[in-house]
């Protein structure tokens, strides 16, 4: 059952070619944060490109509880009237962020400084995940949590009323809890560090140096250290959304899989922090370019041409690299049945407490689908079939992740039978409008009867 209504089933089947203009999204990353920086700046924040998925809406609805006015106009233009760092009101109600991890995460790191109470909850899958990776830093500037066993939603954080900066290393490679830190160290006197051992996406240090914070980042032996100088007077901005990447990677490694497949998926994010998919594609021997890059708003932006590739190879992924896509391995390990050869997947361990256990999900549905894969606690390997070569023919679980649906829905378009999930509604959280774009395209996806 999904944590936003009725389940929808959903079938994708062999397909003639994918051919036409791909356009996706704007990337959910930057479009959360854009909101909680425009809420914590004082003044109107305007942002054109925003992803319109149920997560960042949700995230808006949460920003207007904290006393921010958010509005939208009628042609897509997000207006956020903020207030200010530490200005966040105490909200009325239970904040719902739905399906949504960063969402959630972020959040309670930008109100954790301020003298106020807010409980929060979300879907049956948002709320197996674990919270405690992001209240345990919290602690140190002086907030307190209660939730369920486990560290799990429904909690409630009570802010600091006097936090204290904090340094703190991030134990294993996520961006949430880097983010969550550092906008918890807005509202603390002095400056607060934040020491990754291994590089994750920097949209928030982008975008916090863009709104006027004081933030430097180092490279040293330790790691990279991010050095943030809280209680600024951040800047409202106006903020062009780049379309997101992880949202490019379904029509990207559709067109790659599809015989005589062309898409250009335009104005994609390139972030070098988020990229790491389309340079393990072309590793790969895929026949993917980067057009007329560009930089808008702080970030590196190309226009993606891929083409049908019919001699993929498996690769060993290499394991820096897992930061930089994390979300894009499950239609990574799609591609990787397409491949002739074996694809290794390691440092990976991260995707067991995504939405889903997105290894143990991908892994059981590619398996079903006459796939070999062998996985451990932080690796897998799927032991590719070639072109043509891949069955298909089963039903998937989805485990309310809008990712693993996704993918297998990909994963039907060049198998030999069609591939179904037992429910694509969450889809709807990140990439609303996928069914219609990959339709447009020359995609068969049907949603079926339950």
């Amino acid at each position: 059952m999904s944590g936003h209504g009725t389940p929808i089933p959903m079938t994708s089947s062999q397909c003639g070619p994918l051919r036409g203009q791909a356009d996706v999204p704007g990337d959910k990353s930057i479009s959360h944060r854009a909101l909680i920086l425009g809420a914590l700046s004082v003044g109107e924040t305007v942002v054109t490109g925003l992803l319109e998925g149920e997560d960042v809406l949700d995230t808006a609805k949460a920003m207007r509880a904290f006393g921010a006015e958010v509005t939208r106009d009628d042609d897509g233009t997000w207006h956020v009237h903020g207030v200010g760092v530490g200005g966040f009101a105490e909200p009325d109600g239970v904040i719902d962020c739905g399906n949504s991890g960063t969402g959630v995460r972020l959040i309670m790191g930008s109100m954790a400084t301020s003298p106020i109470t807010a409980t929060f909850t979300g879907d049956a899958s948002l709320n197996k995940r674990p919270m405690a990776r992001v209240t345990d830093p919290l602690a140190l500037f002086g907030a307190q949590s209660v939730g369920r066993s486990g560290g799990r939603l429904p909690m409630t954080i009570v802010g600091a009323a006097d936090p204290v900066p904090v340094r703190y290393t991030v134990p294993v490679p996520s961006a949430q809890v880097k983010s969550a830190v550092l906008l918890a160290g807005l509202n603390a006197p002095g400056q607060t560090v934040v020491i990754e051992k291994e590089a994750t996406r920097d949209h928030t240090e982008r975008m916090l140096a863009g709104f006027g914070a004081q933030i430097t980042t180092e490279d040293t032996d330790e790691g990279r250290v991010i050095t943030l100088t809280g209680r600024p007077e951040l800047i409202p901005q106006t903020i062009i959304v780049p379309r997101d990447p992880s949202s490019a990677a379904f029509p990207v490694c559709a067109a790659l899989i599809v015989p005589g497949s062309d898409v250009l998926v335009p104005n994609i994010g390139l972030n070098p922090t988020r990229a790491g998919l389309f340079y393990t594609l072309q590793d790969m021997g895929a026949d993917l370019s980067f057009e007329n890059l560009r930089e808008e708003g702080g970030e590196p932006v190309a226009d993606l041409r891929a083409k049908f590739s019919p001699d993929l190879h498996g690769i060993e992924v290499p394991p820096e690299r897992a930061a930089s896509m994390i979300d894009e391995y499950p239609v990574l390990s799609v591609v990787a049945a397409f491949a002739a050869g074996d694809t290794v997947m390691r440092g990976v361990k991260e995707l067991r407490v995504k939405e889903s256990d997105r290894i143990e999900a991908m892994a059981s549905g590619l398996r079903l689908n006459g796939v070999e894969v062998e996985d451990g606690p932080d690796w897998w390997i799927v032991h590719g079939r070639g072109h043509g070569n891949v069955p298909g023919g089963a039903t998937c679980v989805s485990h309310l992740d809008h990712r693993i649906a996704m993918s297998f829905m990909v994963m039907g378009m060049a198998a030999n039978a069609p591939v179904s999930v037992d429910d694509g509604s969450p889809i709807a959280t990140s990439f609303p409008i996928f069914e219609g774009l990959m339709a447009q395209l020359g995609a068969q996806i049907e949603r079926r009867a339950q």
